[in-house]
């Protein structure tokens, strides 16, 4: 399989679980309390029990469900992410983009600790569902959390830098005509 291919597959596989995540993510948010970013950031115990007690059993089985379909989310969107990070190293390097070139040296692996800490973050927040883990695994989740979304911006901006500069030079380039 090419890598243009994986890519492929990977945003639409991204893309669909993305959207069962959203509507799980709407029952919590119809059940009363927050979305499961809301869950993530609660950082204590006395928090995560407020949630759930907000949510009730239908929100808290939408949490769970979201939890556990999130794993194949990280999945392919980490791999997605890593490929994407890969491909613009690439290019960088066959373009003469030294600083993209060296900036995608931490993005590839900026993905897969951003796919990671969602990993982890999960599991505390299973945890949490479950009544275990006291303050620790809200705090562990929240801790990840935030690391994750930090990592995961880093990696987005580098693959829109990238974006950017294959669409200047593309620009750039003269036609066939001229």
């Amino acid at each position: 399989m090419t890598r243009r291919r994986a890519l492929v597959l990977l945003a639409i596989s991204t893309v669909a679980i993305g959207i069962v995540l959203a509507v799980l993510d709407g029952r919590m948010r119809d059940s009363g309390g927050p979305g499961i970013v809301g869950f993530e950031l609660a950082g204590s115990e006395e928090r995560a029990a407020e949630i759930l007690g907000e949510w009730g059993e239908e929100g808290e089985d939408a949490a769970r469900a979201s939890l556990w379909i999130d794993y194949a989310y990280i999945l392919s969107y980490g791999a997605f992410l890593t490929l994407a990070a890969i491909a613009t190293r690439e290019l960088a390097l066959r373009s003469g983009w030294r600083r993209m070139a060296s900036a995608g040296v931490a993005a590839i692996p900026l993905a897969a600790a951003g796919a990671s800490f969602d990993a982890i973050e999960d599991v505390g927040l299973l945890l949490a569902l479950g009544g275990h883990g006291g303050d620790l695994a809200p705090l562990l989740a929240a801790v990840c959390a935030v690391l994750k979304f930090a990592l995961l911006a880093l990696v987005i901006a580098y693959l829109l830098a990238g974006l950017l500069l294959r669409l200047r030079d593309h620009r750039g380039t003269p036609g066939p005509n001229g």
